[in-house]
């Protein structure tokens, strides 16, 4: 409400702590006026009847005067009382409303229950910020305007090695993270705090509290995030490659008891020489397969950096497709593309990704194009088979939906694309059943290159 404004609830009431001071006030003063029409009414003879009225009409006033004090001034000691609390941060004391000043008392109640509910509200936001930062495995600090310490998590403790008690109130120089308050706001340093050593990423960026300025710094352990996805990563490698061994050594073992068995029985079965050839050819086909697999592995983990050269990727695309001889594939023509790109690796990609959904959809049809998304070259093959698994691990090498499959084909297309700076997706048709793979590159050559590039 602005302060010209009036509550028409409060005008039509006649305020009872103005009448009560103004009654009060005549109430007062009506011995002196009783006083002086005795004395205008009723003449008195001697100076002793004068005196005695006058007297009288004195201790009379005394007496409302202080009547009155007494009547004014306990509402105001209420009120003072009020809003001591308030300034001392009591917000729990309430004023009774049915008195001469309830308006006044209405609004301090209504003042104290509405600074209760804010304090409230600070203290659960503020438990939520300590706990949140306290789950942090990020190392956060905050820094006033001359570079004090006033706020910092349970990691950046652990980082400094030093208790919250004697890291708060320190400068920024004093506990050695003066040098991460420049600029850039955004850098990775290696770097041995009193915690530990490691390869760290450094933030930076100004605040505001009560109106003065500040530095937020928060510093990440990069080195521990990839020690953690590398022992994810070494988990799901080892896994597959355990399931992949115990497939091939299990009927190898079961095959060679069997045969030892056979060796051990007198007489031999007649037909004993169609059982060890059974037995052995078992044995060379899952040794095979192991072999296979090794090879398929060694193929992705020595995948060689790419030699980069301009490729019009139409012209590659229609080269990948033409290798494809159980599906006839419906390539779309699209605009000329160039980019810069390693030919070899970009067609096994190409290769793999078609041959995919050829395998998905035998009898129906594959749809490859490609076009230009802003600076990128995207390049799409689309089958309307029965879609893609329900499975996170498509990326993950050697996982396989497919009999016989080995695992590697989408493992290897991203390692080509990610080595191109780009990536590949799968994902559902927009409409229909099927599938939707997007290989991505950077579009960074536009036109034809020279014919110095050519012969090149």
């Amino acid at each position: 409400m602005s302060p010209g404004s009036t509550d028409p609830a409060r005008s039509a009431r006649l305020p009872r702590f103005e009448r009560r001071v103004g009654w009060g006030s005549l109430l007062v003063a009506l011995p002196a006026w009783l006083a002086l029409g005795l004395m205008l009414g009723i003449p008195l003879t001697g100076m002793q009847s004068r005196l005695a009225l006058w007297g009288a009409a004195l201790l009379l006033t005394v007496l409302l005067a202080r009547w009155q004090v007494r009547r004014v001034s306990y509402p105001l000691y209420t009120l003072s009382g009020l809003l001591e609390a308030l300034r001392e941060g009591d917000y729990s004391l309430r004023g009774v409303q049915g008195g001469v000043l309830g308006d006044v008392i209405y609004d301090i109640n209504a003042l104290a229950e509405r600074l209760q509910h804010e304090r409230l509200a600070f203290e659960e936001s503020s438990h939520l910020l300590g706990k949140t930062l306290a789950a942090l495995d990020s190392a956060v600090f905050a820094f006033d305007g001359a570079g004090r310490l006033r706020l910092v998590n349970p990691a950046g403790q652990r980082l400094l090695g030093r208790a919250r008690d004697d890291l708060f109130g320190r400068g920024a120089e004093a506990l050695g993270l003066g040098e991460w308050l420049a600029p850039p706001t955004l850098r990775v340093i290696n770097h041995r705090f009193a915690g530990g050593a490691g390869r760290y990423e450094v933030r930076h960026a100004p605040l505001r509290s009560g109106g003065r300025g500040g530095q937020l710094l928060v510093i990440n352990d990069l080195g521990r995030v990839l020690r953690e996805e590398e022992r994810q990563a070494w988990q799901r490698l080892l896994r597959v490659l355990g399931h992949e061994l115990n497939n091939s050594l299990a009927p190898i073992r079961s095959m060679a008891g069997t045969l030892a068995s056979l060796l051990a029985r007198d007489p031999m079965p007649d037909d004993w020489r169609v059982d060890f050839q059974g037995g052995v050819e078992l044995i060379a086909h899952r040794a095979d397969s192991l072999g296979r697999f090794l090879a398929s592995y060694s193929r992705l983990a020595r995948l060689p950096a790419p030699q980069l050269r301009p490729v019009e990727l139409g012209e590659l695309v229609r080269k990948a497709a033409r290798l494809e001889q159980r599906l006839a594939l419906q390539v779309e023509q699209g605009e000329v593309l160039w980019t810069q790109a390693d030919p070899d690796q970009l067609e096994q990609a190409l290769i793999n990704l078609m041959r995919n959904a050829v395998e998905a959809a035998p009898a129906g049809s594959v749809y490859v194009r490609w076009r230009r998304e802003g600076s990128q070259a995207v390049i799409e093959v689309e089958d309307d088979g029965p879609g893609l698994p329900t499975s996170d691990n498509l990326f993950v090498p050697f996982f396989t939906t497919k009999p016989g499959g080995s695992g590697i084909g989408l493992a290897l297309t991203r390692q080509i694309a990610e080595a191109h700076e780009g990536g590949v997706t799968l994902g559902s048709r927009a409409h229909g059943s099927g599938a939707l793979a997007r290989l991505w590159l950077p579009c960074t050559v536009n036109d034809q290159p020279s014919s110095s590039d050519q012969r090149a």
